[in-house]
């Protein structure tokens, strides 16, 4: 082989591997992504089905429901102006509770079910997070848009 095959075959290697390296990342990447959400969003179905995102707003009064097996929790989240169901398996943080703010992470089920893996509730009294204070007052501004 001369010595131009040679390095024509090593440069065609380099290449190949670089673009296998590349598309590993990147498809490491996009599986380790999580978009936020607002309610409004999801039950207009802009949201992906069956796979991992968060939604975030106010925890909708009276819907904590506890099953009887102590770990599976069902609430509904709600940026005042949809309500999402969420059906959450595990301990609930302290802070978490009727009227507060939080963001569930996990994903959406062809029923509408959100089943959550992760439940964040706001820190202090002053406190929500930047995307759920956003959506409410998005929601805010369509009710008021319509009742005009």
């Amino acid at each position: 082989m001369k010595p131009r095959s040679k390095r024509l075959m090593l440069l065609g290697s380099a290449v190949a591997l670089l673009v296998a390296a590349v598309a590993l990342v990147l498809s490491a990447f996009q599986q380790n992504l999580v978009f936020f959400h607002t309610p409004s969003e999801v039950a207009e179905g802009k949201a992906p089905v069956g796979r991992a995102f968060r939604i975030g707003g106010m925890v909708e009064e009276g819907s904590i429901r506890r099953e009887a097996d102590g770990l599976t929790v069902r609430f509904a989240i709600t940026d005042t102006a949809k309500i999402i169901p969420v059906s959450y398996r595990g301990s609930l943080p302290d802070l978490f509770q009727e009227g507060k703010g939080a963001v569930v992470q996990g994903t959406l089920a062809p029923d509408g079910l959100f089943h959550a893996s992760e439940v964040l509730a706001k820190h202090d009294e002053n406190y929500m997070p930047v995307e759920a204070q956003y959506a409410i007052d998005q929601a805010h501004k369509a009710a008021q848009t319509v009742q005009q």
